[in-house]
């Protein structure tokens, strides 16, 4: 039986796969902006009280599963975490004082886990190792 969450009035289960990717694609998430990438991620879940249940940033895209209560919309919540993540990278590892902080492309996607909960945490845990296997494609700029 899964454990429901519940707020004052509803029990709920509302579980995310969320992706997004940095502008252009560029491959940007590595290094010590993405171990800060997750801090700011896990941070800024605490403050609004979603569960990140998984979470991977590869070098390209960032997946996650995310428990969002049903008072936030799934479009709130990922432009709060896209909009807050990009200002705080911008802070922290910008050095163009004036550039635009225009570090997130627009959209996102998103689909609901349902009950495959299991075979997407275990996709998005292993993501990566099944990105290295492709052969390296060169980066445009």
């Amino acid at each position: 039986m899964t454990e429901y969450q519940s707020l004052s009035h509803v029990k709920w289960e509302c579980k995310y796969h969320v992706i997004w990717c940095p502008k252009y694609r560029r491959k940007r998430l590595y290094g010590k902006i993405r171990r800060r990438l997750g801090e700011i991620i896990h941070e800024l879940c605490r403050q609004k009280g979603i569960e990140l249940i998984e979470g991977h940033a590869q070098r390209d895209h960032v997946h996650s599963c995310l428990g969002i209560p049903p008072k936030y919309s799934v479009s709130s919540v990922i432009g709060f975490l896209k909009g807050k993540s990009a200002i705080r990278l911008h802070q922290e590892f910008s050095r163009a004082k004036n550039s635009g902080k225009h570090f997130w492309i627009r959209g996102y996607f998103v689909s609901t886990v349902g009950r495959n909960e299991k075979i997407i945490r275990a996709y998005i845990r292993h993501q990566e190792f099944s990105d290295k296997r492709q052969p390296n494609l060169p980066e445009f700029e």
